[in-house]
């Protein structure tokens, strides 16, 4: 099914903008301002993606109340800086391209056991939870998440994930509490076939959980401690 085009001139001129934007979080990326704020007046912005100074400042500030980047002034000069937003949305559409070009994405890294603290196991037997696994993952998960804590390469890493197109499992709400949803990827662990799963809300930055149809750490005899070598791979 083919997208509609859009229906409105302001339709247009909003995808136009958007289009632009990015292409002024591009410039600014290449240019550095990823790593360390830049001299950029709106109408050297301008020049660098085509458009007028009143353009430029125009997608300046709307990224800036996006949170994309931040302008401070240093003397009469602005500096541009892009955020860690900015960042993920240059990240996004990098992801976008590879995709199209070289297929679906695949990432390798090590990690090593550590112990949860059983929240893995009340979560994944929650009826709301346990119901989708069968037919979205094709089992039902042994209930308990084998949990790898990651070192900061591995992390960033990890932080790509959440582009890719994964398997979704759906939040619920269930009497007075809400349960929010999860992302599973498909995963080899130690070389033996399971699921990334990733909850929208986390409490953990250095650490990813797994599950399978079995055990993990029985299956593969694992203890707290080991070093482990992941693979996860876009569904």
């Amino acid at each position: 099914m083919s997208a509609a085009a859009p229906s409105t001139d302001r339709e247009r001129s909003r995808l136009r903008s958007k289009g632009e934007e990015l292409a002024v979080l591009k410039q600014l990326g290449l240019a550095g301002a990823d790593r360390a704020p830049l001299e950029l007046t709106s109408r050297e912005v301008g020049e660098r993606i085509g458009a007028s100074q009143q353009a430029a400042d125009r997608y300046l500030v709307a990224l800036e109340k996006r949170g994309y980047l931040t302008r401070t002034l240093v003397g009469r000069r602005p500096k541009l800086a892009l955020t860690p937003a900015g960042v993920d949305a240059l990240r996004a559409e990098y992801h976008i391209y590879h995709r199209i070009f070289d297929g679906p994405a695949r990432i390798s890294f090590q990690g090593t056991v550590a112990s949860g603290l059983g929240e893995g196991r009340y979560y994944l037997t929650q009826p709301g939870y346990a119901q989708q696994f069968p037919s979205r993952l094709g089992y039902g998960p042994f209930p308990g998440t084998l949990n790898v804590r990651i070192e900061a390469g591995p992390r960033r890493q990890i932080g790509l994930v959440r582009h890719w197109a994964g398997i979704r499992i759906d939040g619920f709400r269930a009497g007075d509490r809400t349960f929010g949803g999860a992302t599973c990827y498909v995963a080899r662990l130690v070389d033996h076939p399971c699921h990334l799963i990733r909850p929208d809300r986390t409490h953990y930055e250095d650490v990813v959980e797994f599950v399978a149809p079995e055990s993990l750490r029985e299956t593969l005899h694992l203890t707290d401690g080991m070093d482990v070598r992941v693979e996860v791979e876009e569904s």
